[in-house]
């Protein structure tokens, strides 16, 4: 990367200009450009497309070699060219946690014999588009963050634009105003992954506006930019998030035809008991969720709920995550969910987690677990 910037000093080169030069995918170019900016080996321009640019350090920094950990970068470009020489039953499976690019860790599940990770980036290679669906909390998101490091969001709700999805003019600091690129385009000129979550809340007609990036067109027209033709490069990849029960959400014929591939995440008990996660909380929550299945409930604690009631116990105690978990239940389905905790741990009454009596200044000064007297000096 900074050997073909100090090569052409004189040239400011996008993240597509390099990535076709150095025939490398366009998140590992990405990466690399931002690294030697962050190191002041090169500079940065433009509000964008960003442009990359040789500076009095850029050949100096081009002497150096630098061997990236294996896996650090996708080969996004190979995998393109090869991807119909290879079956399922042949490729490495990647079953050890994956490190997000928050720093947690996401456990593989298996899809169509394979990692669901994997499974997702052969997708991405063969260009099929893939729509993710079920209960919030199931772990649909991280599962498309831990497939694709090169992953751009766009959180979706009923008051998503086409601004918020293509772009939008905004003032930059000397009161001008510039055209700010949105994260489609974005994802289409530097070839990355695009997650649409929660797209079944945004207006069909927003929409709209993606499905000629994902069809044969391949490219989309900026109308509030001059008219301003995008195309995407190899690479760029949609995949959606759909909740079903969410209020509001509707899966629309159009946006069901666009992805290929629908898949159904739920919880994965078995792994949150492997995470350590109390077994009778799992337990509840596996019955809770049976009952959903059948229609005689609404609401069961996801993985999400599941690893927050953990953390809470570790934080507040067993008592306090058992409430907090009757808690969170929506208030409809509350009742089953205090009954069901209540049989599966033996404590006669559980409410939701509730401020209680205001404590003597003395008492709330005491760390927690102390037994000191906490009534000295109180009047009787």
């Amino acid at each position: 990367m900074a050997r073909l910037l100090a090569d052409r000093p004189a040239d400011k080169l996008t993240i597509g200009d390099m990535a076709r030069q150095l025939g490398h995918s366009h998140g590992a170019v990405r990466n690399a450009a931002l690294t030697l900016v962050r190191r002041g080996e090169a500079d940065q321009s433009g509000t964008g497309q960003p442009q990359f640019r040789a500076n009095a350090k850029t050949a100096a920094a081009a002497q150096r070699a630098v061997i990236s950990p294996p896996g650090t970068h996708s080969p996004r470009a190979q995998a393109a060219t090869t991807r119909t020489t290879y079956t399922a039953a042949a490729a490495p499976k990647q079953t050890g946690p994956i490190r997000r690019a928050g720093g947690q860790l996401y456990h593989p599940r298996e899809l169509a014999d394979l990692p669901d990770v994997e499974a997702l980036n052969r997708l991405r290679d063969a260009d099929v588009p893939v729509l993710l669906y079920g209960p919030p909390g199931t772990g649909k998101t991280s599962l498309v963050e831990a497939a694709f490091p090169d992953l751009l969001t766009v959180a979706g709700d009923g008051d998503t634009t086409v601004g918020d999805l293509i772009g939008e003019y905004t003032q930059d600091d000397a009161g001008a105003y510039v055209f700010q690129y949105g994260p489609l385009v974005t994802a289409m000129t530097e070839g990355r992954a695009l997650l649409i979550d929660d797209a079944t809340l945004i207006s069909p007609k927003v929409l709209a506006a993606l499905y000629p990036a994902m069809d044969g067109r391949r490219q989309i027209q900026v109308k509030a930019h001059k008219g301003e033709t995008i195309k995407a490069e190899p690479g760029f990849y949609v995949v959606a998030g759909h909740n079903p029960g969410v209020h509001g959400a509707v899966l629309t014929e159009a946006l069901a035809s666009r992805f290929s591939v629908q898949i159904q995440i739920g919880t994965d008990y078995d792994l949150a008991l492997a995470l350590r996660i109390d077994a009778r909380v799992v337990r509840v929550a596996r019955h809770l969720a049976q009952q959903v299945e059948l229609g005689e409930l609404g609401w069961a604690p996801q993985l999400r709920e599941l690893l927050s009631y953990q953390k809470t116990e570790a934080v507040l105690g067993t008592k306090a995550a058992l409430a907090n978990l009757v808690g969170i239940a929506p208030v409809e389905d509350r009742d089953a969910v205090a009954d069901a905790v209540t049989k599966a741990v033996g404590i006669k009454r559980i409410a939701p987690l509730t401020l209680g009596k205001q404590l003597p200044a003395s008492a709330a000064r005491q760390p927690p677990g102390s037994t000191g007297s906490a009534h000295r000096g109180r009047p009787r």
